[in-house]
């Protein structure tokens, strides 16, 4: 039986009639927040190198925002879906794929594009930096790896009658080829019947569209996980350190940590295995790997 709507028509007869163009429709893009783990120089060989959260940014070839920095992405193809077009992106601008890759949230603002009407759909990726292979696409002039930086600044928090509403800033801080900046200020409504959460760029120096917001999204949903998900995992190479593995959950979180209540934290994340290291100036340490669920 075909059902008739109230223009008594059938769906076959409602979509040759339906016509698109009537509708104004926006562009849809992929922004990537790719993320590794690299080692700082040490001053000794004796020191164990410390550990530095980089993300990947793309400086612009053209307009708009020409020689801003702005994040890997591009427009979604008629062919394929958001997260086939994150994974394009993220293996042309890389070199690789088949890594840890979560989508973190639409940003539809009006006017967050100059040029028209685009929603960008952000996904957040974490390589081992062992595998990387920088390529510039085509509307990017340079590519280059950005240490990140993000503290609290300032927190206020409003009563209301049936809830309450906190505003926290944050500094956002990305060194590399120059140094970028922004505040972002994210604000937490909590009602009785509902919760959100609204970020909002102060300041911004150097970084195009509305990508300070998606940075700032994507270090809080990574400094949210890492608390009880091995998603940390995804930046380590096969084998390391426990203690390698301890300063990227502190570079994450940007604090230290108890080293035998973090070991305890991560006992069954991680295995041991019959290897060590071989470094020259320290006494051999075991290495693990990441436990696979069985």
């Amino acid at each position: 039986m075909d059902w008739l709507d109230r223009n008594g028509l059938t769906e076959r007869e409602f979509l040759e009639q339906y016509r698109a163009g009537d509708y104004e429709r926006p562009s849809v893009a992929a922004d990537m927040v790719i993320f590794t783990v690299t080692d700082e120089e040490a001053d000794s060989y004796r020191k164990l190198p410390e550990k530095e959260l980089r993300i990947l940014l793309i400086r612009r070839g053209g307009h708009p925002f020409l020689g801003k920095w702005a994040l890997p992405g591009g427009f979604v193809q008629p062919s394929e879906t958001t997260e086939q077009a994150a994974a394009r992106e993220l293996r042309e601008e890389t070199g690789v794929d088949d890594v840890y890759l979560e989508q973190l949230y639409t940003f539809s603002d009006i006017g967050r594009d100059p040029r028209t009407w685009v929603m960008s759909c952000s996904y957040m990726a974490l390589i081992n930096s062992d595998k990387l292979e920088l390529q510039a696409g085509d509307d990017a002039a340079d590519a280059a790896w950005f240490k990140v930086s993000y503290r609290l600044l300032r927190e206020q928090k409003e009563l209301m009658e049936d809830g309450y509403v906190k505003t926290l800033e944050y500094e956002l801080k990305l060194s590399g080829e120059e140094e970028l900046s922004a505040i972002v200020a994210r604000t937490l409504t909590v009602k009785t019947t509902s919760t959100s959460t609204e970020y909002k760029i102060v300041s911004n120096n150097g970084l195009a569209f509305d990508h300070a917001k998606i940075i700032a999204c994507a270090i809080e949903r990574l400094r949210g996980k890492v608390n009880y998900t091995d998603i940390a995992l995804h930046l380590m190479p096969e084998l390391f350190t426990l203690t390698e593995l301890q300063q990227v959950y502190e570079v994450i979180m940007d604090k230290e940590l108890l080293k035998a209540a973090f070991r305890r934290k991560v006992a069954d994340l991680v295995a041991e295995t019959d290897h060590y290291t071989e470094n020259a100036g320290h006494r051999p340490s075991r290495l693990y790997r990441r436990k696979l669920e069985e």
